[in-house]
């Protein structure tokens, strides 16, 4: 069964940091690209970021570019992402996706990725 779990959300501060991690199973992990996505409270799926299957290139949203890394680990299975200088509009559940073969890397609807995980929560206040 392939598998995402994510991990790593939490509350923190306005100007904070938090790192998510996402474990993979049940596919051949670096075949693909991979992507982060968040949806905020009642708001459409947004893309964050993406990395691609040697983790050679990544690309970013302009909403995160800067604040934002993307890493992975295909020796363990893993997608991360380091979140730096966070803002209340960062606030959402944030997901590990793979997107389908045929859609854009960066693509904000849900029928265009495969499968992803349960998401991790993100909450940035004071």
């Amino acid at each position: 069964e392939r598998q995402l779990v994510e991990s790593g959300g939490g509350l923190v501060q306005p100007g904070g940091s938090l790192r998510l991690s996402c474990a993979a199973s049940g596919f051949t992990f670096d075949d693909y690209t991979l992507s982060w996505v968040r949806q905020a409270p009642g708001k459409g799926l947004e893309w964050v970021s993406s990395i691609t299957f040697n983790g050679d290139t990544t690309y970013y949203s302009e909403s995160v570019k800067g604040r934002f890394t993307i890493s992975r680990d295909n020796a363990k299975n893993m997608l991360f992402l380091q979140m730096n200088s966070l803002k209340f509009e960062d606030t959402a559940v944030y997901y590990c996706a793979k997107p389908s073969p045929t859609s854009i890397w960066s693509s904000s609807l849900w029928s265009e990725y495969d499968f992803w995980g349960q998401g991790t929560q993100v909450t940035v206040s004071s």
